[in-house]
């Protein structure tokens, strides 16, 4: 606009004047209007209309229409003052005699205000009345929730004391970790984006327990607290557009702007508040800036032409942070001095004055005045902008500096600088102490405190432990995966739709059962769903689908069961996660069932399977698909070997690769009893795959063995003496999944070509064994003098005769998970290496799995054993047309 010329300037000032005049009589809301129709008949006509993403670099909210504060302020900010005091003290103290331990002091000191104002006027706590807030806090700020929650009385000194100290001590953790403090934290947020992207997706999952009649959530809010450095994360934005569609009213972004990450400014040639606003205005949010605290209304309201405006615009953060980073007087000089009239504008403010121009962060009332119209707002979720600065209060020792955020460490000078500022209670003999400061009971700043706390219905942070427990059906209700097949040849992919099925149906779980599906369900055969149980919308079906003509037509319900995700792993995963914790954030126990390509699974969304673990959650993660060459035609990308060994990093993550439905069957059962009716904080994978084959009944007496990761299969015969006459040759071959079939072939192989008796392990999770053996090996350590425990891999092995010889569908680590506890020798096939596409069969081959190369490795145990001779393993290879120069599979 500044670029085309004004023809007419008194047309241009009767426009103006018509404005004033509108905004005078009729206010605000007329005046909207009238340009709302003005711009809609200039687009109309054709002409060309401004457009800018963001307002003006002013509070969204102007004085006249804040809403008025209700608390006590001076009792507030003096609690506000001590928790300050306290948060840095917990840092300072855990790094008196070294800096090992590390902590954050500056990103709390610049949020303080945003925090407080929320604990003590807006969050809910759980009760009979509210089923509680969510607040989602940013993790380098705990050392201030910890000093908060000492001021309460809900931490004890000794607890402050042991910061970052966990081992032998009842100590904090370093940030919000359930796992770690599961009666305090709900939500760990330290691996920066996923806060964001959960809490969108929570949002949303309260709007699914409310429209399913399973909670009353309408007048639950969902909060996330982030940095502005922290919005460069792919995930902190990657969902904003659903919260704007889904109108996800229930959802408040408080991102704090304090101008800096780690190493320096965020924008230091920008301004991060306009480009959130643009970003977020632009996806449907409803933003609200705080830039600046009271203290500057009256200086805005008397900029008359604007030149304080232009100047507030045309600084970059970079400079904003450098005017915090020194005093009043460089303030007065470099943002005032400027132009003359500004200069002017404070010549009657001492340099003090001008630094106490505080930024509306750190103003309650501007604080207060953002956060009353946020959870009023309908229909748009709202993005508040709070510009604050780094290290609020630390003055030399880090206020507004680029060091600040890695600052451990204040001078006693410092201290006693921000001791005079907030004027707290502590003598100068007693400062080199930094001791904690706690309000004598009677206190009217305690009394206060807790007066506000139990308005909103108790203590925040709190994490619910424990849920009701569920009734879950007995193996019986899966009779027919139990049964055989006949003849037909099915998946396992389908094996567990007809059990996800089955548990959808029931009358006593069904309805919580949750099916997650990233846009591929008419991949793994679950379409009939989409009419059965619904597909959740907030608004319904608005239109007629093109199928609507099919018996399993696309439906959308305001009540659908199946989430449907889109192309979109991680804000699946986040909603798995959501179901996952409902029996903690809602007192909902739900029973979601993700399922997904495996390849897509923990190898994209790794980070957000970790937070799962830290958070406790209960449920089912179920990668299709599954195995480097069971999906053989998709190639590189898509072909999974490794899900499992990235599974086995997360200690409460209980996997399976099963082959059989009763076997997948029986897994399910028991996850359902061990993480819903005993409440177990774990939660399951288990691959499945996309190849058909028969499925035998289940043998009797195989359950235990199926839950522990190995059991008995069948066993083949071979020739007596085999090839080398008088000695009995005997192999135990172990497999899982769809190699298990490609072991048991070569089973048949190595008896009918080679005279070589075999039995058969379906080895169902390697994880589960390596971890079994773990403890038992961990407990002959520390029990020396008492009779060693045996492993369940030894107690299955250790009596058979011959070598062991493992296949699987993934890499040759998963398989090797065991090999300790191996009695014997152990031989190891996988599929190590890039995949690629093709058939099953030269798939198998390539990567040296097949029934051939099972074989092979056999004899080849049985040689080194010096049961056969070496050079019927030759024979072997001749026979099968295996190429002994084949190049490594993992180097092609």
């Amino acid at each position: 606009m500044n670029d085309i010329p004004d023809t007419d300037p008194v047309e241009t000032t009767e426009w103006l004047d018509a404005l004033d005049g509108v905004l005078q009589v009729d206010g605000p809301r007329r005046a909207h209007y009238l340009l709302e129709r003005v711009l809609e008949g200039a687009r109309r006509r054709g002409a060309p209309v401004p457009y800018s993403a963001t307002t003006p670099y002013l509070n969204t909210i102007a004085p006249e229409n804040q809403e008025r504060h209700p608390g006590d302020r001076a009792i507030e900010h003096r609690i506000r003052s001590i928790i300050r005091w306290n948060a840095l003290a917990i840092v300072l103290r855990a790094n008196k005699q070294s800096s090992e331990l590390g902590g954050h002091i500056a990103s709390f000191q610049s949020a303080a205000t945003l925090y407080d104002t929320g604990f003590t006027h807006f969050w809910r706590a759980p009760s009979p009345e509210h089923g509680g807030d969510l607040v989602y806090i940013q993790g380098h700020s705990s050392p201030g929730i910890y000093a908060r929650a000492f001021v309460e009385g809900r931490l004890s000194e000794e607890q402050l004391l042991g910061f970052r100290q966990e081992v032998e001590s009842n100590g904090l953790s370093s940030y919000p970790h359930p796992w770690l403090m599961p009666e305090f934290w709900q939500f760990p947020t330290v691996s920066m984006g996923l806060g964001p992207l959960m809490a969108i997706y929570q949002a949303r999952f309260l709007k699914y327990l409310h429209f399913r009649g399973l909670a009353d959530t309408e007048n639950r809010k969902v909060w996330a607290f982030m940095g502005d450095g922290e919005m460069d994360e792919p995930e902190s934005t990657g969902a904003i557009s659903l919260a704007a569609r889904e109108k996800l009213d229930n959802l408040i972004f408080v991102v704090n702007c304090n101008l800096q990450r780690l190493d320096g400014p965020v924008r230091g040639n920008g301004k991060i508040i306009q480009e959130l606003e643009a970003q977020f205005r632009g996806a449907g949010w409803n933003v609200i800036k705080v830039i600046w605290g009271s203290p500057w209304d009256p200086l805005i309201a008397r900029d008359t032409k604007g030149l304080l405006l232009k100047r507030m615009e045309e600084c970059v953060d970079g400079e904003y942070q450098d005017f915090k980073s020194k005093n009043g007087a460089y303030v007065r000089e470099h943002f005032f001095g400027k132009c003359p009239e500004l200069k002017s504008m404070v010549a009657d403010l001492s340099d003090d004055q001008i630094w106490n121009l505080v930024r509306g962060g750190h103003d309650p009332l501007k604080v207060y005045a953002a956060y009353a119209a946020a959870v009023k707002h309908k229909g748009q979720p709202t993005l508040i902008l709070a510009k604050t600065v780094k290290g609020y209060g630390m003055g030399e020792a880090g206020e507004g500096q680029n060091i600040t955020h890695q600052q451990k460490k204040m001078g006693e000078a410092s201290l006693r600088e921000f001791r005079d500022r907030f004027n707290l209670p502590i003598p100068d003999e007693q400062l080199a102490e930094i001791p904690f400061i706690r309000l004598a009971e009677d206190s009217a700043e305690l009394q206060y405190l807790r007066a506000r706390r139990a308005a909103l219905g108790g203590s925040l942070p709190a994490r619910r432990g424990r849920s009701e427990a569920v009734e879950v059906p007995p193996l019986s209700a899966f009779e027919a995966q139990l049964k055989s097949t006949e003849a037909r040849e099915i998946s396992t992919t389908m094996a567990f739709v007809r059990i996800l099925s089955t548990l959808l149906r029931d009358k006593t779980i069904g309805k919580r059962v949750v099916p997650i599906v990233p846009d591929e369900s008419r991949t793994f055969g679950m379409e009939g769903m989409f009419r059965q149980f619904g597909i959740f919308s907030q608004v319904g079906q608005l239109y007629r689908p093109e199928d609507a003509n099919q018996l399993m037509y696309y439906r959308e319900h305001k009540s659908g069961q199946l989430l449907q995700e889109g192309i979109n792993e991680p804000g699946a995963m986040s909603s798995w996660i959501c179901a996952a914790t409902s029996y903690s954030t809602s007192n909902v126990p739900m029973i979601p069932f993700y399922i997904y390509y495996s390849m897509f699974g923990f190898q994209r969304i790794g980070d957000l399977a970790w937070a799962a673990g830290d958070m406790r959650a209960h449920g089912f993660l179920i990668g299709g698909t599954a195995g480097r060459t069971t999906l053989n035609g998709e190639g590189l990308q898509h072909e999974d070997g490794h899900s499992h060994l990235f599974s086995a990093t997360i200690p409460n993550c209980i996997s399976y690769d099963p082959t059989f439905s009763y076997e997948l069957a029986v897994i399910i059962q028991d996850g359902l009893r061990r993480m819903y009716a005993q409440q177990e904080d774990v939660f399951y994978y288990l691959t499945v795959m996309n190849e058909n084959y028969e499925h035998p009944a289940m043998p009797e007496g195989v359950e235990a063995g199926i839950v522990k990761g190995m059991y008995p299969f069948r066993s083949t015969k071979g020739i007596a003496g085999g090839r080398k006459k008088g000695a009995p040759l005997r192999v135990q071959l172990l497999g899982s999944g769809t190699i298990l079939r490609e072991v048991a072939a070569a089973a048949d192989l190595l008896a009918d070509n080679f005279g070589v008796t075999a039995d058969i392990w379906s080895v169902t999770s390697f994880t589960e064994l390596r971890r079994e053996a773990l403890a038992v090996e961990r407990w002959n350590l520390l029990h020396p003098t008492e009779a060693p425990r045996q492993s369940y891999v030894e107690a299955c092995l250790g009596s058979r005769e011959g070598p062991v010889v493992a296949a699987t569908d993934y890499m040759r680590l998963y398989a090797d998970q065991i090999r300790t506890w191996v009695p014997g020798r152990y031989r190891v096939l996988g599929t190590d290496g890039f995949g690629r596409s093709d058939y099953r069969k030269k798939l198998r081959y390539f990567f040296e799995v097949d029934r051939h190369w099972v074989t092979v490795a056999a004899l080849k145990a049985l040689a080194e054993d010096g049961k056969i001779e070496p050079s019927v393993v030759g024979e072997a290879i001749r026979k099968y047309a295996i190429d002994p120069e084949k190049a490594d599979p993992w180097r092609v």
